[in-house]
Order: structure tokens, then sequence, then C-alpha cells
């Protein structure tokens, strides 16, 4: 008996050493084709074979990933991301890629619901990373074996190679052409070591090092498995505890609320005490958003107009960040009062009344907020933040929902948590399919007549909008010199041409930029880009 479960021991023990060597070997291996496929290139049609390559390798060692939801669903949004990324090539298709992966990796290898705490293991992953390397090659090294054979051999062709060296010295001065022979070989040798040293530079070595970091960041599993065990033991479902007057003031948050309600805070009616402080909170702050939401209602969604002399941003950056400022908020004091056992509370109705109340005032102050941007890009068009005010709003309101659902259905925090993380990476992995360079340039340029076209601003955008700009560089020559006329400087230089040079400058950096890449960093954007100049210039050359 003993005999046999020593068998299956060994054999166990040497399976697990083969997994663990097949790790090494494939982290390595995804360290080289990192180095040769992104080495003095861009994130483009490469980032697809190293993509499947890593995504192959994450399978084959965590099989059971799978037959995981979570996991399919996280892929499709990953390849929807790298699609996009040889597309667009956009930096935000880029990170977005870089999210989606991890967030693959680390639904594979742990037990996880939410992003935060997968999020939380990969970080884990990174930091671990080397010994997570080593380890494997520490148990997995055998006793050396005696190096006697090699040292013979080492003995035996010692004097062989002199007597060949010495020969080969007396060849060479006595035969002219053995010596142009040898010559031709010499500098062939002194050409390959000389590509051999240029390719382990020390620049291609540190290459190399952050391919190793990235791939086994990736594909080992880190021994510590902090965040899965801490997330098994949460729920979406908020139960009730109960808790000795030493356990609650042993947390810091109860001694946050004992020092505000005092000895109210505790005892026979705590929970009543501060069921009567949250009514009254949220009937006061109910009645101060009312008034500031009728206000908004008056003058921005009935009577809104453009006030002369006073700058549309002030109107709109100043009051946009406090009134963003104010939601999050809301969102917090909510999730202050609805803590804990207060959610059992029998008489908690009106508590909960005036929570929703408080949630539909904010979400009509989201409205607000959403039409001051609005009314800012009419005027100005669209940028960046205009832009990341929408989205910041759209989660906003997701936000906003769920804090409704968690108070109407008793969830913990951990939900509350859980499912924003989700509905996050589902609006970035959505965002990802716009080229949004292109599609401000195309906006803006579109509504020249009524915006105030931003022309620094659209010569700063990336490679894709040259041909529109291009396109419209007579518009854009039109902008400028109203700009110039309306500031009076009389002695301001002509602009006539500025733009163009521009643009021309902007296709030079392009064109040489294109050249130093090879057909690893092809993508869908610059090809366009590089086609339609190819197209101009065969154009202007038949004319």
């Amino acid at each position: 008996m003993n005999s046999l479960q020593s068998i299956a021991m060994k054999y166990e023990n040497n399976d697990t050493m083969n997994r663990d060597l097949v790790k090494i070997v494939l982290v390595t291996a995804g360290a080289v084709l990192f180095n040769l496929v992104f080495w003095n290139e861009k994130l483009a049609i490469n980032t697809v074979l190293f993509d499947a390559f890593l995504l192959s390798a994450l399978f084959y060692l965590y099989p059971q990933a799978r037959r995981s939801a979570a996991v399919n669903w996280l892929l499709l949004g990953h390849l929807v991301c790298l699609a996009m990324l040889v597309v667009h090539n956009t930096e935000l298709s880029k990170i977005a890629f870089f999210i989606t992966l991890l967030l693959v990796a680390g639904f594979a290898e742990y037990s996880h619901r939410s992003v935060w705490y997968a999020g939380g293991s990969m970080l884990m992953n990174i930091v671990m990373v080397v010994a997570s390397f080593v380890e494997p090659i520490r148990f997995s090294r055998k006793p050396a074996v005696k190096g006697k054979g090699f040292s013979r051999l080492i003995r035996f062709a010692v004097f062989p190679l002199i007597l060949l060296v010495v020969f080969f010295c007396i060849y060479r001065v006595a035969n002219s052409v053995f010596s142009s022979i040898a010559a031709q070989i010499g500098v062939q040798l002194e050409l390959f070591f000389s590509h051999f040293f240029d390719f382990f530079s020390w620049q291609r070595l540190l290459f190399l090092l952050l391919g190793l970091l990235i791939t086994g960041s990736i594909l080992l599993k880190s021994k510590l498995d902090y965040f899965s065990v801490r997330e098994a033991g949460l729920n979406d479902g908020l139960q009730r505890t109960r808790k000795t007057l030493h356990e609650k003031r042993s947390g810091a948050f109860f001694q946050f609320v004992e020092l505000i309600m005092g000895k109210m805070a505790s005892g026979m009616l705590s929970l009543k005490n501060e069921n009567t402080t949250g009514i009254i909170s949220l009937l006061l702050l109910n009645v101060l958003l009312l008034v500031v939401n009728a206000i908004d209602l008056n003058f921005l969604w009935l009577h809104f107009q453009y006030k002369t002399g006073e700058p549309v941003y002030k109107m709109v950056h100043e009051g946009t960040e406090l009134l963003i400022v104010s939601i999050v908020l809301a969102m917090v004091i909510l999730l202050f009062f609805f803590k804990g056992n207060l959610n059992f509370y029998k008489r908690n109705k009106w508590l909960k009344y005036g929570a929703y109340a408080w949630i539909i005032q904010n979400a009509m102050l989201v409205g607000s907020v959403f039409l001051r941007d609005y009314y800012y890009i009419l005027r100005h068009g669209l940028a960046y933040k205009r832009i990341g005010v929408l989205f910041f709003l759209l989660m906003v309101l997701v936000g906003l929902l769920t804090v409704f659902l968690k108070i109407w259905s008793r969830k913990t925090n951990y939900f509350l948590f859980r499912v924003n993380a989700w509905a996050g990476i589902v609006i970035l992995v959505l965002a990802t399919t716009i080229h949004w360079d292109e599609f401000i340039a195309a906006y803006n340029l579109k509504r020249q007549n009524t915006v105030d076209l931003d022309v620094p601003f659209l010569l700063s955008l990336s490679d894709k909008t040259l041909p529109l700009l291009d396109t419209n560089i007579t518009s854009l020559q039109q902008r400028q010199n109203q700009l110039q006329v309306t500031m009076r400087d009389v002695n301001a230089p002509s602009c006539d041409t500025c733009f163009i040079e521009q643009l021309k400058q902007r296709e030079k950096q392009f064109a040489v930029k294109q050249q130093q890449y090879s057909w690893l960093s092809w993508n869908y954007a610059d090809a366009y880009t590089k086609r339609y100049f190819q197209r101009k210039k065969r154009i202007t050359l038949t004319q």
C-alpha cells in the first residue's frame, strides 16, 4: 500500500514539475515573441500575433476557464478591442485592449465575480512575477552530473586545434587564393557577430525583460490568492448581523458616526436615532436640491440664452465640475445612511422615500449637467473633455440606478461596486468602436459656420484626421484670417499658407514614421492616411 502511494506521489510530483516547466517555456517563448514583433514597432497587426499566443497559452494552462461565462464575455470584449486597435489604432483602443487582456487572465486564473478583485489578483501577479518565474526552476533543478566526459573532450581537442591554427596561418601566407577566401570568410564572420551583438544590445535586453514581465504577469498565477479568498466571502444580498457594542466601536466607520451623534449612536434606540437623523438630513437636502433644480429648469431647460460678454466655458466648466462632485457626494450620503441594519428597520419607510426622491432629483441634476455640456458643444464644438463629461454622466446614471436597486432590494456595497465596474467595462469596450479624433474633426468642420473653430486643436489630432483636414484646408485658412481681423493686430504676420505648411509638415512626419516601420506595424488608420496622400500625389503629378 505504501509503495502504491509513493508511486502515485512520484507521478503527481513529476506532473506538477512538467506543468511548471511548460509555464517557464511558454513565458520565455512569449518574451522572445514580444521582442521580435514589438521592437521599434507600434502596436498594430503585431498585437494580433502576440495576443493569439498569449490567449492560446492561457487557455492551455488553465483549461477550466473556457467553461466560465465571465471569461467568455470578457474574451468577446477583448477581441472587439483588439479589432479596434488594428482598425482605429487609437490610444483608447490600446488602453482598453490591455485592461481587457488583464481581466481575461484574472478571471481565467482565479475565481472571481468582480472586476475590482480580479484586477487586484492581476496586480498581485505583477508584483510576484519574479518569484512565480524563479520558483519552478528552483524546484525542478536536478543534481548536476559529473562532467568527466566533457573534460576529456576538451583535453583531446586542445592539441588538434593548436595544430589547425598553426597550419592555417602557414597556408594563408603561402597561398594567395586561400588567403583571399579566408579574408572573405573573416569579413562575413565579422558582419555576423556585429549584427549578433546589435540584436543583443542593452536596450534589446531590457526590452526582452519587459516582455518577460508582461508575459509572466499574464501567464503565471501567483500563489497568493488573497483577493479571490476575500471575494469568496462576499455576497450581493445584504444580511442582518448582530454585533456587540465593543465590536461596533472597533470599526472606524462607527467611531465617525459616534463622533457626530454621540450617545444616540449606541444603545437600544440607535437604529431609531439613525433613521430619524437620516429622514431630517434627506428632507433638508431634497428641499435644497429642489431649489437648484427649479432654477436649472427655468434657465437651462426652458429659457436658456447665451449671455453676451460672458464666456460659455465659465458656466460649463465651473458649474459642471462642482455639480459632478455634488452627485458623487449624494451617492456617498445614501451609502452612509443605508450601510447596514438600518436597511432592515421596520420604520424606515420615510427614509427610503427620501432616498428615492434624492436619487430622482440627482438624475435631473445629471440632465442639467448634460445640457450645460450640450450648449458648450453647440458653441465651441467637440473636444476630449466635453465627450468625457458625457461618458461620465452615463456612468453616474448607472451609479444612481444601482444605488436605487441597492436600497430597494437590500443589496450590499459589493453588489454596487461590482455592477458599476462591469458597466464601466462595457462602456469602455463600446467607446473603442469610434475613432474619436476623426469624429471630432468631422463634427467641428461640418459645423464650422456655427461653432468657434479651434484650428490649433484640430491640427493636434491624430494622423487619421490628416486627410479630412487636408480637404478642408481652405476653410481653416479662412478661419485663421477671421481671427486675425478680429484681433485687429496690424503687426500680425499674414497666414495665407501657414496651415498648408503645417499640414505638409505633418504629412512629412507621417511619411518618415511609416518608413521606419515594417509590416508588423500595419493598421487600417495609417494605411488609409498613407493611401490618401499617395493618391493625392499621383493626381498632382498627372495634372
